[in-house]
């Protein structure tokens, strides 16, 4: 069956809300609950979501990260900032971001400036994590030519030795960047493709609201 043919009826698409999300007042608060609902229900990492960056030619990027942090000052991920998109952020500081959660039929877009979350952050983060993620952020050049993967595996196993009996330290250049949304925006899957949409604007302190036609 052809893919247009099964969604034409959306047999699986989810009732309106009654709650309608629609009319929300805070998108933090909003945001928050959407996301607790998809960890209990995503069958796989709830919280990742398509990044997309622009280097100063322009031209866009888009990798999937993992959200590690999210308050009314924006969206957290990390990464090694020597890395492809830790470069177009430097270069150019702005990205959009989008979480979309098949279990539930929402998703969430983003976009704003970005801003490298402070050193104390970024080593705590970095200690919360996995002894043997953190030997891999050590070993990765990210995003650089790899001869096979054996040279990974034999930088990981000397760093493994070197770091044994001490701790691990954060490198200089894996760091937090955060998204401070000027716009967010909630979607979520209605009957004959008849969505529900509202759209957050950044206005002074506050946000301005709009419901959107599908």
């Amino acid at each position: 069956m052809a893919i247009d043919r099964l969604r034409e009826g959306d047999a699986g698409a989810l009732p309106v809300d009654p709650q309608d999300f629609t009319l929300s007042s805070d998108p933090w608060a909003l945001f928050a609950a959407w996301m607790a609902e998809a960890e209990a229900s995503e069958p796989c990492d709830a919280n990742a979501m398509a990044l997309a960056t622009a280097g100063p030619d322009g031209l866009p990027d888009v990798r999937v990260v993992l959200l590690k942090g999210l308050d009314p000052r924006g969206l957290v991920f990390y990464t090694n900032a020597e890395s492809a998109k830790g470069q177009q952020l430097m270069a150019n500081p702005q990205a959009a971001t989008v979480l979309y959660w098949k279990s539930l039929g929402r998703q969430i877009r983003a976009r704003g400036p970005v801003s490298p979350v402070t050193r104390e952050e970024a080593d705590a983060y970095f200690a919360s994590r996995h002894r043997d993620s953190r030997i891999g952020a050590i070993a990765s050049q990210q995003s650089r030519p790899l001869t096979d993967r054996p040279t990974l595996m034999a930088e990981v196993a000397a760093l493994s030795e070197r770091y044994e009996n001490g701790p691990v330290p954060r490198p200089e250049h894996w760091l937090g960047f955060r998204i401070a949304p000027v716009q967010l925006e909630f979607w979520q899957n209605g009957a004959y493709r008849l969505h529900d949409r509202v759209r957050f604007t950044r206005a002074g302190d506050g946000w301005t609201r709009a419901r959107l036609y599908p």
